[in-house]
């Protein structure tokens, strides 16, 4: 223990050393099946084992370390001896929450992670998991809480072992999964790369029970998931996985499938994008702003934690760009969001962002171990930093913002973009057009489990009357979501109304349904399309009508205009 404690505090001189900007970095158990570990961050460099420990014994106090690890193991001894359970003590956690304790008590960002926990972040890193490429998610009928499967990727273990749309996972491994969060059940579900996972499944189709082994592998996650013409003319970047080490990569491929499509304007969405790699955040600015211009300027306590990162793009894209961020985006993407509204180069649509203006370095620890430890800040163009306040200490207030600025605490942090108009700072990007999305009602969230269930039966061919949307083969990936795809007519609905009055557990919503007949029919529609044709074509039932979109669709013309000012303008921003 005090050798694990010492390897810890040293680990400065002795550990790779990379960096990143955290935002909130939830435990993997917190996970739904499909989504990898997400780690919203920064920039990462790789700095050379001499350079970091010329720079720690430069900078840095020497830590006593073996008295601070004598300290801690006579902790654990007196614990064990005295403590009403230490028989059934837990020492790997014991030593895991007490270095989360120290880290958090520096700031929000700062994070331990375990073996299991580490693996999985830098795999994530790649755009990749190992698993079986499946969406599940829990739904509740009868009383009974159970796991289903709602989308599987392609080429996928999943897809190739024939797992669709509404398929029941009653056990895992042997062991049943009825009652457990689908987030436990994706844990039992993901593992090491060819090791077999053997699922108890009553499928959808025939409700036959089966027994399915499926051999786990690599499933790829693209920071892209989707690119296409919104409508003439208007290309749609949905950007929403983060920052890895494929994105560029991934833009790349889809601003040129645009451009042959026919593009003249570019609504890009880093709406719930966590962040990620700043290097590659960096690369997706510089795709839009011409070389020279800087992307955003990083400042540390060691020399080698400054930079100045600049666009070296010599043919800048110079669509008119429309860039979409809410509460979710955070970090990397606030990077790129301000970067664009400080040169003008974009207008930002929706809500202000999550406010993440720190930098993580990623350190490795001894047996697989590593910690997340704020090592820099980060500015904007203008200078400004979007970090918000966490100095009282409250991790609830900081991660639901509840800390918020006074008008005059806004002005201080004010700064202006290269045309002169006047920005905020210091809790995160504040829109140009500001546009709340439609939240949910405790009404539609309470037709979530009959729209499945109804869906699934629809899919299936077994809602009388309705067997043309029966769906026959295998799922069509890459299809293009056409106005007559699984459209949801009145008699449809009405056999909807139908099948909710039967049911004991959802009868009681059928007084109200009319008033939702809007929400019913897109939302059966959006589960239609995902049993047809993956989960990635059916959002675009959800784009379609979605306020935020609509707001950036009619903000183009006045994007245009503002980035041909900002061309105009002499450059006050280096």
């Amino acid at each position: 223990m005090r050798r694990n404690l010492l390897h810890l505090l040293t680990v400065f001189a002795f550990g790779a050393v990379s960096v990143f900007a955290q935002a909130n970095p939830p435990t993997v158990s917190q996970l739904p099946d499909v989504e990898p570990f997400k780690i919203a961050s920064g920039s990462l460099f790789s700095a050379s084992v001499p350079q970091a420990k010329e720079s720690v014994a430069k900078n840095q106090p020497q830590i006593k370390g073996e008295v601070i690890s004598r300290d801690f193991a006579d902790a654990l001894e007196i614990i064990s001896k005295n403590y009403v359970g230490g028989k059934r003590l837990d020492y790997n956690e014991l030593t895991k929450s007490s270095l989360t304790a120290m880290l958090r008590s520096l700031d929000p960002h700062s994070n331990y992670f375990d073996s299991t926990e580490y693996e999985e972040l830098l795999t994530d890193q790649q755009s990749e998991y190992f698993g079986i490429g499946a969406t599940i998610v829990n739904y509740q009928k009868d009383g009974v809480f159970d796991t289903f499967v709602t989308s599987v990727f392609p080429d996928s273990p999943a897809f190739k072992a024939g797992l669709r749309f509404g398929d029941k996972i009653l056990a895992v491994n042997g062991k049943k999964v009825t009652g457990e969060n689908s987030a436990d059940v994706r844990d039992k579900v993901r593992g090491k790369k060819g090791t077999i996972a053997k699922l108890t499944v009553e499928r959808a189709a025939t409700n036959r029970i089966e027994i399915i082994e499926i051999r786990r592998n690599r499933v790829p996650q693209p920071s892209i998931p989707d690119a296409y013409l919104l409508r003439q003319n208007v290309g749609y970047i949905d950007m929403s996985e983060g920052f890895n080490y494929t994105t560029l990569d991934e833009l790349s491929v889809a601003l040129a499938d645009l451009h042959e499509q026919g593009m003249k304007s570019l609504i890009l969405d880093l709406r719930e994008n966590p962040g990620g790699i700043l290097d590659q955040a960096v690369r997706v600015a510089e795709k839009f702003l011409p070389a020279g211009s800087t992307v955003v300027t990083q400042r540390g306590r060691l020399p080698i934690d400054h930079r100045i990162w600049k666009s070296a793009n010599k043919s800048a894209e110079t669509v008119p760009l429309v860039v979409l961020v809410n509460e979710g985006s955070a970090s990397a993407s606030e990077i790129v969001a301000g970067a664009m509204q400080d040169y003008d180069r974009a207008l930002i649509v929706g809500e202000n962002t999550f406010g993440k203006g720190l930098v993580q370095s990623v350190i490795n620890l001894p047996y697989g171990a590593g910690l997340t430890l704020t090592t820099a800040k980060y500015y904007t163009p203008s200078g400004r930093s979007i970090q918000r306040d966490y100095s009282n200490g409250n991790i609830y207030d900081y991660f639901n913002h509840k800390i918020i600025l006074t008008e005059k605490e806004k002005n201080n942090l004010a700064g202006k973009t290269i045309t002169g108009r006047k920005i905020f700072g210091g809790d995160g990007i504040t829109p140009d057009e500001k546009v709340k999305n439609s939240e949910l009602t405790a009404a539609q969230t309470n037709l979530f489990d009959p729209l499945f269930f109804f869906a699934k039966e629809v899919a299936n061919g077994r809602i009388k009357g309705f067997e043309s949307y029966k769906i026959n083969g295998q799922i069509n990936y890459g299809h293009r979501l056409r106005t007559a795809d699984f459209a949801v007519t009145d008699e449809l609905f009405t056999a909807f109304k139908n099948y909710l009055a039967a049911e004991k557990d959802w009868n009681f919503l059928s007084a109200n349904v009319n008033a939702q007949k809007a929400f019913i029919k897109s939302r059966l529609r959006h589960n239609l399309a995902t049993a047809a044709f993956g989960s990635v074509a059916a959002n675009q039932v959800l784009i379609e009508e979605d306020t935020q979109v609509a707001k950036a669709v009619e903000a183009l013309p006045r994007a245009e205009q503002l980035a041909s000012a900002a061309r105009k303008s002499r450059h006050n921003i280096k």
